[in-house]
């Protein structure tokens, strides 16, 4: 009996394994095929990345080429609908006009929720088509990949960096790290208090989307493997509804927390860049 339930939880544990190891070519490890250094690119990250960053230049190209104010399409529609919610977002928190900040935000919104969409395909549809074509790891999500996420949050707090320093001034984004919060009698508390606060930025930014979507992904990870079970237990004329069950259940909640991070990170490079912009 132990050995068998040694066998099963093997089995569970490479399968989930399996499942969360990215495509990785370069310096990678040959065993556990992670990256061993710099040079190590996960290219199911890039390609899913580049992919759909294809997608929205491809919609926004015929959008604009079929554009008509007066008739628009549904295709027109949608996309208006979806700009004027950005812009709205920045005129309810953004002082003056920026016009890097709203295609910057746009961009972000819709291709984070492409990114976080892919969680939404059937857990073992791509890697099983990548299996039969030779690419033995996918990892079809790109935010469940930190180097994504990082990637995101460290471009906006590049952003942040030099627009404090192009209002404030070098010397007044100095005086921010010296005498905020506590005034000019604590300057070394405010300079450690100071830096927290602007690495914080950029880390919740990344590890907020990057820890709800890596915990998606391990819960339709944990569907399919119940589902699974469940054949060998009870048959599949059980199996089948209840995997319908717990599948459309969680996809209908995972719908939701995949828009609402992806919100949520527009916002809130909305709001440190907004802060960037204000001259105190």
């Amino acid at each position: 009996m132990s050995e068998t339930s040694n066998a099963a939880g093997s089995g569970v544990t490479e399968y989930m394994q399996h499942h969360l190891t990215n495509f990785c070519v370069g310096e990678c490890n040959p065993v556990t095929h992670q990256g061993a250094g710099f040079w190590a690119l996960h290219v199911d990250t890039l390609f899913f990345s580049l992919l759909l960053a294809g997608v929205i230049a491809l919609v926004s190209w015929r959008v604009r080429r079929t554009l008509n104010p007066d008739c628009p399409g549904t295709l027109q529609n949608l996309v208006e609908s979806i700009v004027d919610f950005v812009l709205k977002q920045i005129r309810d928190t953004l002082p003056g006009l920026n016009p890097v900040i709203a295609p910057l935000a746009l961009t972000i919104l819709v291709w984070v929720w492409l990114m976080n969409f892919m969680d939404m395909i059937p857990v073992d549809l791509l890697p099983l088509l990548g299996h039969l074509i030779g690419i033995h790891y996918l990892k079809p999500v790109p935010t469940t990949d930190i180097n994504t996420t990082f990637a995101l949050s460290l471009t906006v707090f590049c952003l942040i960096l030099y627009y404090n320093i192009k209002i404030k001034g070098p010397i007044g984004y100095l005086r921010q790290f010296l005498f905020h919060p506590f005034g000019k009698f604590l300057i070394p508390v405010n300079i450690v208090m100071s830096i927290i606060e602007e690495l914080a930025k950029p880390l919740s930014l990344a590890l907020r989307l990057f820890g709800n979507m890596f915990a998606g992904e391990l819960v339709f990870m944990l569907i399919a493997l119940i589902g699974g079970a469940a054949t060998l237990g009870l048959g599949l004329l059980i199996w089948l509804p209840l995997q319908i069950v717990l599948d459309f259940g969680w996809l209908v909640f995972h719908l939701l927390v995949i828009t609402l991070q992806a919100y949520i990170f527009m916002v809130l490079t909305i709001v440190y860049l907004a802060m960037a912009h204000t001259d105190q």
